[in-house]
């Protein structure tokens, strides 16, 4: 599945699955505890799709940090907890992406991505293969 379909609602834990669209917003699934709720179009709501993180040199889009999560730990959940000291998250982080911008990306960003790929692992969503490879195998 791709990550333009899974979302990040403030205010409300975990990721969840863009179901369909209403006239007032939309319905999503849980990936938590598969529980429909509809989401009003006033709710600062993210796509994981469009969510990066700033390197030194440039900003590395989710999908790829996700990726590179998954080569470390071989497609596994992670090896640290996302409630690990701060110190012991950051160590994990440059691990996975040695040039990250430790003064625009915080404990709080790493807490979030190692908790979203742990999520998406367990329900199976991280082979998020390009749209454009699979077309053209066809």
């Amino acid at each position: 599945m791709a990550l333009d379909k899974i979302l990040a609602i403030s205010g409300k834990p975990g990721l969840y699955e863009l179901v369909t669209q209403t006239r007032g917003g939309f319905i999503a699934k849980s990936l938590l505890d598969n529980r429909k709720i509809s989401v009003g179009i006033q709710q600062n709501v993210s796509v994981l799709s469009e969510i990066a993180i700033y390197t030194l040199t440039e900003e590395v889009p989710l999908r790829e940090v996700f990726k590179k999560i998954k080569a470390k730990e071989n497609g596994e959940q992670t090896s640290i907890n996302h409630k690990e000291s701060k110190d012991k998250l950051e160590e994990y982080f440059f691990d996975v992406l040695p040039d990250y911008d430790e003064d625009r990306v915080y404990a709080s960003d790493i807490k979030k991505v190692i908790q979203w790929y742990n999520m998406l692992q367990k329900n199976n969503l991280l082979d998020f293969e390009d749209k454009k490879s699979s077309e053209e195998e066809e």
